[in-house]
């Protein structure tokens, strides 16, 4: 049990977001067996102000994780969603759209920078494509992978 390189990666980016002062805090989740709070101690240890396990013993679709995830955006009052681009175990690059897709909230994948403006309530992802960057523009609340 270690956390995903791509999610690690996403729970750095928040952390240089709330720094920045333009989040007040940064919640890492984590869904599975019990062994996962030793990935949740991972996270809070990175930096994160909360850890949420959602134990689960049977296996997780990337579906069913996106459900858990929108379920926990609405109790939480979530607005910036930062996932990983891709599982490891399996590969899949779903979860992030399908939570998007629940939410009705736009998203940016393969996110290599994230700006934010705070006033405007929107982000800036840069992501990088075969012909260089490309640049997006999204209204918060958001996902971003």
């Amino acid at each position: 049990m270690s956390m995903n390189p791509f999610c690690e990666i996403a729970l750095e980016e928040a952390l240089r977001i709330k720094e920045s002062g333009l989040a007040s805090e940064v919640v890492a989740v984590s869904m599975g067996p019990s062994e996962c709070v030793d990935t949740l101690r991972t996270g809070l240890a990175m930096g994160a102000d909360r850890g949420i396990h959602v134990e689960v013993t049977s296996v997780l679709y990337p579906l069913t994780v996106a459900k858990i995830l929108k379920i926990l955006v609405e109790v939480e009052k979530l607005g910036l969603l930062f996932l990983g681009k891709q599982a490891i175990d399996d590969d899949c690059h779903q979860t992030g759209q399908m939570v998007a897709g629940l939410l009705s909230w736009p998203q940016a994948t393969f996110a290599s920078k994230v700006v934010l403006d705070k006033e405007k309530q929107e982000a800036t992802v840069y992501r990088e494509v075969d012909g260089g960057l490309e640049t997006l523009s999204l209204d918060l609340p958001a996902v971003i992978t």
